[in-house]
């Protein structure tokens, strides 16, 4: 009986970079245990592209309609069924709106607005145009007015003080000497 030698040195050697299984290469390239394949290919290094904000833009309007309905139809004591009841529309719609997976049309807003019984802009205001609205209420009080216009007079200390006092106030709380 004779035995013959074979030569390893024809066959490469490599290990599977999925499973780290070290083997022969195959003749597919393959891995023998994952069947994944054996050579990464590098990605080709991709040329600089333009980037376009119009689609995180349109995210961020999207996730303020999505807050603004939740908020108001919660105000209003109103399930996503009830409300969906009123649009006539599926409640998965509405939940989807709820959680930024879809944005109304325009159309869909104004029949959103309706139901809940709205004006359209307060369902796309941002957080400037409530906080400009905020303000505008709080300058409305004549007291508050006339306190506000004296504050960018004080220095650093007394400011500090005076918004302690206040915020003191509101909690409830009294403040011993």
């Amino acid at each position: 009986m004779a035995t013959t030698l074979v030569s390893v040195e024809t066959r490469e050697v490599v290990r599977c970079d999925y499973c780290s299984l070290v083997q022969y290469r195959t003749s597919n390239s393959m891995c023998r245990k994952c069947r994944r394949p054996l050579d990464i290919e590098e990605p080709a290094p991709l040329a600089p592209q333009l980037v376009t904000t119009q689609t995180n833009a349109s995210a961020e309007a999207g996730l303020q309609v999505a807050a603004q309905v939740r908020e108001i139809r919660r105000a209003r004591h109103l399930s996503q069924r009830q409300l969906a009841g009123r649009m006539q529309v599926p409640r998965t719609y509405i939940s989807k709106i709820e959680n930024g997976k879809a944005i109304p049309t325009l159309g869909s807003l104004e029949r959103l607005a309706g139901a809940l019984e709205v004006d359209m802009r307060q369902l796309v205001r941002d957080s400037r145009s409530r906080r400009d609205e905020e303000v505008a209420a709080i300058m409305g009080d004549p007291f508050l007015a006339e306190i506000a216009v004296l504050l960018p007079h004080l220095d650093s200390l007394h400011r500090t003080l005076l918004y302690g006092s206040v915020r003191d106030m509101a909690m409830g709380r009294r403040r011993t000497a």
